[in-house]
């Protein structure tokens, strides 16, 4: 049993997401980095939905505003469509509709890097050419994300404090780096968090959904592209950042990667 398996295996389901499934079968899916939770249910007649939950203290996660997101962008775009969502003391929860398709990073995908890294791409134009950006009402742009940042700071320290420079030589003060982006290419709504697990693919490796838009909201284009590429090294190795850039049909912008790489791993 790989370790990944073995800590779905240990997580303790919420009485919540007990009472939300009824009789359905409940199977772990997904615990991110911050400590969220995923949980599948299935009816046994074809039907699954998908609980998100997380717990009360946790700072990092607001299943509030991916709940309001969701419902904004499936008018456009193929999301999960919200069924629930509520809070309690222990914590809050999200049921939304399954979607079609598989996670770029599920063994399938994982085993045909090119394909997936592709249709990221490809995903990736799609939902930046279909959401209005004069509509939306979310904020993705570099002075909210510092702003939200440094909010859920619990203590006197700076953004910088818990971050590395390791990856970023000559950068000695990466907080005003930040504060100097570069001009924007082109606004658009991002999807917020364009990593590899967040893109769906068909069997047939075409684009199918996108999924966890929490931070969802306008800013450069450049913002959702660099991570997406990006990511592709660390779920694939090496090799496919291209890729993503070829299938959304742009040349890389190294000012821009640059900038962005360095705000992601700032906020």
């Amino acid at each position: 049993m790989s370790p990944e398996a073995a800590e779905l295996e240990s997580i303790t389901t919420p009485d919540v997401v007990v009472a939300l499934a009824g009789g359905d079968t409940i199977t772990p899916v997904w615990k991110n980095q911050v400590g969220g939770l995923t949980f599948r249910l299935d009816n046994g007649r074809g039907t699954t939905r998908y609980v998100k939950w997380v717990a009360a203290e946790n700072p990092h996660l607001d299943l509030a505003a991916e709940a309001e997101r969701l419902s904004w962008a499936q008018r456009w775009i193929q999301v999960p469509h919200v069924l629930d969502f509520g809070s309690d003391d222990d914590g809050a929860w999200l049921v939304t509709s399954a979607v079609a398709g598989r996670s770029a990073v599920d063994p399938r995908w994982a085993a045909d890097p090119k394909t997936a890294a592709t249709a990221i791409g490809h995903g990736l134009r799609i939902l930046h050419d279909a959401l209005p950006v004069d509509d939306c009402p979310f904020d993705w742009s570099v002075d909210a994300r510092l702003a939200r940042a440094r909010a859920s700071l619990t203590d006197d320290a700076g953004l910088a404090d818990r971050f590395s420079l390791d990856r970023y030589p000559g950068v000695t003060d990466p907080e005003a780096r930040v504060a100097s982006p570069p001009p924007v290419d082109r606004m658009v709504v991002c999807h917020g968090d364009a990593c590899a697990p967040n893109t769906m693919l068909h069997d047939d490796g075409t684009f199918a959904a996108h999924v966890d838009l929490d931070n969802l909201g306008t800013a450069d284009r450049w913002a959702d592209l660099t991570v997406g590429a990006w990511s592709t090294e660390w779920n694939y190795g090496p090799g496919y950042e291209h890729v993503v850039y070829e299938a959304y049909g742009v040349e890389p912008d190294p000012e821009r990667i640059a900038y962005y790489r360095l705000l992601w791993d700032l906020t």
